[in-house]
């Protein structure tokens, strides 16, 4: 009886490892923006692996270590950034070199898309692991001017965060209201979200004076910082509500709102550990690994969103054509290619294949649907964010193994961010009356 149930247990662990495998490879095969951001999601997590374990690693490279004489070692934590930037840069070259060369791919006809985006994922697999192996044998000094640059490159990743955000809360409004017309309860639910926002707001504001205003310690900075935010989320509420505003609603700029008391928040938690204001992150410096774990999966969860974005027919990330999905459908026909060449946003009604040829007929001319540089230029802007994240914008050399995103330049970077998304918000509402000859829904 043992053995039966022995044998059935194996038996059940081997279909669910051929499952979980087969459906992988349908998901990277149907879609070139999976595939992308599943080799992204392992560097990302070898990155975080090698920030906090892998100091005795880079300790054995000569070309590293004969830059310090025997006495003059510096601390583990500075292994650990050098790991994470070279990580990084290796991502970095590999998708701003793709977003070179995939520039000015406008039909499915090129063969740049079937050999190149959508296929010979066993060969991309082998280059994203050369990319992500090689900058180990870089000398300190390019690695440093790389992390410069990546203190440039990064806020241009948060931009995008931000538009999308603000496009995710509008189509969510608008979506609701449309619904709403035929079933009042969307209406109803639209006002219990904004209330329940703008509730959110309050007590985040109360819970941050309670933590980062300490009664007995000089905290003008907090206080300012979050009366300020307070401020911002009034202002963003009056702008709605004015009469002159056309597409004016509260259920967004509620959203908007809790989105800035929540950068308050993370940037205030950011203060170094040994701030008297910071009384929060004193008591939960034993949680900092939990912190971390949840700043990773909320950046991966922002890149996949960016990927899918990046992917969809929309004014800023597209050049033409109809929505595509994540992960698109296809034909037998085109899975004995062993290629995804024209299953990334085939139309409805192009499976026919032309004599003589693998692709679909419709496709020879079909325009891309979505822009591939574009597409590529995010996750490189990401490859430069994730070094900074883990390395508190350079900042963090002295900060304990597990901490993320501390220091006074984390803090100013989130409280810009904070700026900046109030400003993008009010700017959507406002340019369509300051320029009325101008048509910003099409």
């Amino acid at each position: 009886m043992f053995a039966l149930g022995s044998c059935l247990s194996s038996a059940a662990a081997a279909c669910a490892c051929s499952c979980c495998t087969t459906v992988t490879q349908q998901a990277i095969r149907s879609s070139a923006r999976a595939g992308w951001s599943l080799l992204f999601t392992f560097s990302v997590l070898t990155a975080w692996i090698a920030r906090d374990f892998g100091s005795s690693l880079l300790k054995k490279l000569p070309w590293i270590m004969r830059h310090f004489a025997p006495g003059d070692m510096p601390p583990d934590a500075w292994f650990g950034q050098q790991a994470v930037y070279r990580i990084s840069l290796g991502n970095f070259v590999l998708f701003g070199s793709l977003a070179v060369v995939m520039l000015d791919v406008r039909y499915k006809s090129d063969r740049r898309d079937a050999a190149l985006h959508h296929g010979h994922w066993l060969l991309k697999a082998g280059l994203w692991l050369a990319c992500n192996i090689l900058p180990f044998f870089l000398p300190v000094g390019v690695v440093g001017a790389y992390s410069w640059l990546a203190r440039f490159g990064s806020p241009l990743f948060l931009l995008i965060q931000m538009i999308i955000l603000l496009d995710v809360t509008q189509n969510w409004n608008d979506s609701w209201v449309e619904a709403g017309e035929e079933d009042p309860f969307y209406f109803k639910a639209l006002l219990g979200v904004t209330l329940g926002a703008y509730a959110g707001c309050v007590t985040i504001a109360g819970l941050l004076y309670h933590f980062f205003a300490p009664s007995g310690a000089d905290c003008s900075l907090n206080i300012s910082l979050i009366t300020l935010s307070l401020i911002l989320c009034i202002i963003l509420s009056v702008v709605t509500m004015h009469p002159r505003v056309e597409r004016g609603s509260l259920f967004p700029a509620a959203c908007i709102s809790l989105y800035t008391m929540y950068l308050a928040y993370s940037a205030l938690q950011s203060e170094p550990r040994d701030y008297e204001c910071n009384a929060l992150g004193q008591r939960l410096s034993a949680a900092s690994a939990t912190t971390l774990a949840t700043g990773v999966l909320l950046t991966l969860c922002s890149v996949v969103y960016s990927a899918f974005r990046a992917g969809s027919n929309t004014s800023t990330f597209s050049t033409g054509g109809f929505e595509e999905p994540l992960i698109a459908s296809h034909s037998a026909a085109a899975a004995d290619e062993g290629t995804s060449a024209g299953l990334d946003g085939v139309a409805p009604g192009a499976a026919a294949m032309e004599r003589g040829s693998s692709r679909p007929a419709a496709a020879v001319e079909e325009p891309v649907t979505y822009n591939y540089t574009q597409f590529y230029l995010v996750f490189a802007l990401a490859s430069m964010y994730i070094a900074m994240l883990m390395t508190g914008w350079g900042s963090q050399a002295g900060e304990a193994k597990y901490l993320i995103n501390v220091g006074w330049t984390s803090v100013w970077v989130k409280v810009a961010s904070q700026w900046v998304t109030v400003g993008l918000y009010c700017w959507t509402l406002v340019a369509p009356l300051l320029f009325p000859d101008r048509d910003f829904y099409a």
